[in-house]
């Protein structure tokens, strides 16, 4: 789990280029070439950083989830925009793509922006093509003439539509291709440009700039669709995206009167008032129902086929996400993970681990009690169920509230027996939650007290998951109980050697643990000034890394205060 984030970026922006070498045309041909442009420049940053293999950025991995959430859309709206023909659009069609463009642009500079830079130690040449992306990608916001200052996350849905309209008594036939659903025939009831074009401009909604079902009022007076600006506040904005304006607090107040306005309008102009929650079409929700009514199928195959459409929904998009929670999905899948068939445990915990992906479902996948089901898997599963339970784990445990209850829920035991016996991607995704787990004080002495110590110096032998270990360890040693056990199992002199020998990034961790280990304690300074550090100390502040450098000098500056307070 710890790259998967990564990795999708990856998948993705080469998926972008691919599409761009086919080509563009149509009327939004030349923002297409400039956004894939700007996009395959990130693949060089991207692929560093998968390389670099950066285990503490997992404390970040929600920014990576960002990222990879633009690029699905910006993926998404070039597919939808490239052969883009005004004439046989959908009314106001153009207005929508032209306004998912910002959207997008905006979305890819804030979750670059948001990205730890310094915690990934990218080449400078990397470094200077990501500021050039960020730079193009303001100018190119800067430029878009009609938009809001900022634009929440955005549905697609309402313009992924191949545009093959065939008139068929009163009602118009749209063919819908969408990489977010199952596939559809949707069909719209024909509607006039001179209809649409009578739409107040108060009735629709600032950010989705489609006709409100729910509007509800925010602190700063402005209205907005309900599910929206939810969104928006979920993502942990705390702005006004119109205005800019900081929102005071989060509550949402019904416009009853716009409500009622809107519905009067509607009835006026014979106009069916829309009832979608986030562009799902009626026929969508009725098929994912029907899937997760077979999901308590007498029949094993029915089960098992629901099981499969479900994990691959889940895996697609956060709309998907967001339904398939809102169609009561997690509370069912739970109840499967205690399933004695091994196919339906493992995707059952698969798809529950996708859902977690949206902040929201974390809270209802809790209250269904999923963490003793996940921790049963984690002990008796196939081993491709145990590593998706320990990335289910890690995935809920980003929550500061469910550490604690992750922790107490007899997890951390069964995830140190996967770090030293699991499958090399077992033993990553249990590292992993593992790390993320012992950022709670508490989990500390449980880590240490279900054996996590010896796991670790074992890790250190094996090249592959030296910088893992590292990290778990930069995380333990601040814990007086985890200190001894570090100290016992003579895990120092190893944490020397790697100084000496290890490539820069070991250096970096092994100095960042022991400059935690030696902190206000004399006994592990002397240990350290015993076993040579001063010489490699010294060097490493010379001629290191940039924080190497810092780690050493900090490191030397507590030795020489030891020595001074001797004499």
């Amino acid at each position: 789990m710890a790259d998967t984030g990564v990795i999708a970026c990856i998948c993705l922006v080469k998926d972008i280029a691919r599409t761009s070498r086919v080509g563009f045309s149509g009327e939004f041909k030349k923002d297409c070439m400039d956004l894939s442009r700007r996009v395959v420049l990130l693949l060089n940053f991207l692929e560093e950083i998968r390389d670099l293999k950066v285990l503490d950025s997992l404390l970040f991995s929600s920014c990576f989830l960002n990222l990879m959430v633009a690029l699905e859309d910006a993926k998404k709206l070039l597919i939808v925009s490239a052969n883009f023909d005004r004439k046989i659009s959908l009314d106001g069609s153009a207005k929508k793509i032209s306004s998912q463009f910002q959207a997008i642009t905006w979305k890819l500079e804030q979750s670059l922006a948001n990205l730890p830079y310094d915690h990934f130690h990218i080449s400078e040449e990397v470094q200077e093509q990501v500021d050039l992306v960020k730079d193009q990608l303001r100018r190119a916001r800067e430029r878009y003439s009609e938009p809001l200052n900022t634009i929440a996350d955005k549905d697609l849905h309402h313009v992924e539509t191949a545009i093959h309209i065939n008139q068929q008594d009163s009602e118009t036939k749209v063919e819908v291709t969408s990489t977010e659903s199952l596939t559809k025939v949707i069909f719209h009831r024909s509607e006039s440009s001179e209809t649409s074009s009578l739409i107040p401009v108060d009735f629709l909604c600032p950010i989705s700039l489609e006709l409100m079902r729910d509007p509800v009022i925010v602190s700063t007076g402005q209205t907005y669709e309900r599910s929206y600006i939810q969104r928006w506040i979920d993502c942990g904005n705390t702005t006004c995206p119109k205005t800019q304006q900081k929102l005071q607090n989060i509550t949402l107040t019904p416009n009853y009167v716009l409500r009622s306005l809107i519905t009067q309008w509607c009835v006026n102009h014979n106009m069916e008032q829309p009832n979608k929650s986030f562009h799902v079409a009626s026929e969508d929700l009725k098929a994912i129902n029907i899937l997760i009514r077979n999901l308590s199928s007498e029949s094993i195959e029915e089960r098992r086929l629901a099981l499969t459409k479900i994990r691959s929904l889940s895996k697609t998009s956060t709309d998907n996400r967001i339904t398939l929670a809102k169609a009561g999905a997690i509370p069912v899948l739970v109840r499967l993970l205690t399933s004695e068939d091994n196919f339906t445990q493992e995707n059952a915990v698969t798809s529950i681990l996708n859902l977690s992906l949206y902040e929201n479902n974390k809270g209802i996948i809790m209250l269904a009690d999923a963490v003793p089901s996940v921790v049963q898997l984690l002990r008796l599963g196939t081993m491709e169920t145990r590593e998706n339970a320990a990335a289910t784990l890690f995935s809920l445990s980003l929550t500061n509230e469910n550490k604690i209850i992750i922790g107490a829920s007899g997890a951390i035991p069964e995830l140190v027996n996967l770090l030293g016996n699991g499958s090399t991607r077992g033993m990553k995704d249990a590292a992993t939650a593992l790390f993320n787990l012992c950022i709670n004080q508490g989990n500390k002495g449980r880590a240490v007290r279900a054996g996590i110590i010896p796991v670790l110096l074992k890790m250190l032998s094996d090249s592959s998951m030296i910088d893992e270990s590292l990290t778990i360890l930069s995380v333990l040693a601040s814990d007086q109980e985890a200190k001894t056990a570090i100290v016992k199992a003579s895990i120092i002199p190893v944490l020397i050697d790697l100084t000496r020998t290890g490539l820069p990034r070991s250096k970096e961790n092994a100095i960042s643990v022991l400059l935690s280990l030696c902190e206000r304690d004399k006994e592990n300074l002397d240990c350290i000034s015993r076993l040579g550090a001063v010489i490699l100390l010294t060097e490493l502040s010379k001629s290191g890394s940039d924080r190497a450098k810092r780690k050493a000098k900090t490191l030397l500056e507590h030795l020489q205060r030891s020595q001074q307070v001797q004499h």
